[in-house]
C-alpha cells in the first residue's frame, strides 16, 4: 500500500487543481482490468494528479469500495470523490520533475 498522508490543506489543496482537470479516466462496467492499473500509472508519472469518472450504474457503496482497491493497488492516495468523479495523486519519486508543490 502507498503510504503518503495528506494534510486537510494539502487536500483541499489537490481537490482546488482538480476542478479544472478533466477526466482523463473512465470506470465503467469492465471494472479494473490491468489495463486500466497500466493507464493510470502512465498518467500518475506524467502528471501526478488524476482525474477519474465513474460510469454507468456505479453505487455509492460500490464506489468507495472501488476508490479504496485504486488508491491500493495503483499506489496512490486518494484525494477526494464528489458524485462520480474521484482525485487521484501520487508525488513524482524525482523532486525535479514535480509539477504539483503541495503547501
Amino acid at each position: 500500500m502507498y503510504d503518503f498522508p495528506l494534510t486537510g490543506a494539502q487536500r483541499s489543496f489537490l481537490r482546488s487543481q482538480g476542478q479544472r482537470l478533466e477526466p482523463s479516466l473512465k470506470v465503467g462496467k469492465g471494472g479494473l482490468t490491468p489495463a486500466f492499473f497500466a493507464e493510470l500509472q502512465k498518467l500518475l508519472r506524467a502528471n501526478e494528479l488524476v482525474k477519474l469518472r465513474f460510469v454507468g450504474a456505479i453505487g455509492r457503496d460500490e464506489r468507495e469500495v472501488l476508490c479504496a482497491q485504486i488508491a491500493d493497488e495503483g499506489r496512490c492516495v486518494c484525494a477526494g470523490t464528489v458524485g462520480h468523479t474521484a482525485l487521484f495523486y501520487r508525488q513524482h519519486p524525482e523532486p525535479e520533475a514535480r509539477r504539483i508543490t503541495l503547501p
